[in-house]
């Protein structure tokens, strides 16, 4: 019985490996393109460049980069107890449009708390994408965010806060 082939070795530093993740997925999924990583204190993110087909490396909704995102992060830091950073990987400016149309899903929706005078739950979301609206949220005293239910089916529920009345 032969032996299976041992993947080739990663770099040492988490950015680096998260790099490599990025890199050798583009080369399987054969988009082409490069890996572009910023790093600072709080996180690492890997840019992807002059891929030629976005859609395949996105995926619907999201999932292929967010898969992306999660493997990448687990090597990163695999082994490295402690020692943690956010890991982000974009690609087509994804991240930023998917974040200003949660960002409009959260403002519709706490308008519709409001407006009802009832709690508002949204469409199952991953954490990163919860986060996202409850951040957005977190400034508005007159609604509050929680969240319900077991991943992957884990959604976040908008809430209309009751004030003291106003005066008239």
């Amino acid at each position: 019985m032969s032996e299976a082939p041992r993947p080739p070795s990663l770099p040492d530093r988490p950015a680096d490996r998260a790099v490599a993740v990025v890199e050798r997925t583009l080369a399987a999924l054969e988009v082409g393109g490069r890996a572009r990583v910023s790093e600072t204190d709080q996180e690492i993110e890997v840019l992807v460049e002059d891929e030629d087909d976005s859609a395949l490396l996105i995926g619907k909704h999201g999932a292929t980069i967010d898969a992306l995102q999660h493997v990448a992060s687990r090597v990163a830091f695999r082994g490295r107890e402690g020692e943690r950073k956010r890991v982000v990987i974009d690609a087509a400016g994804y991240r930023e449009r998917r974040q200003a149309a949660l960002e409009r899903t959260a403002e519709r929706a706490a308008d519709e708390a409001l407006s009802f005078g009832r709690a508002v739950e949204l469409d199952p979301m991953s954490s990163f994408e919860r986060r996202v609206v409850h951040n957005h949220l977190a400034e508005r005293s007159d609604v509050a965010t929680h969240s319900e239910g077991d991943e992957p089916d884990r959604r976040l529920v908008v809430t209309p806060q009751r004030g003291d009345p106003q005066p008239r």
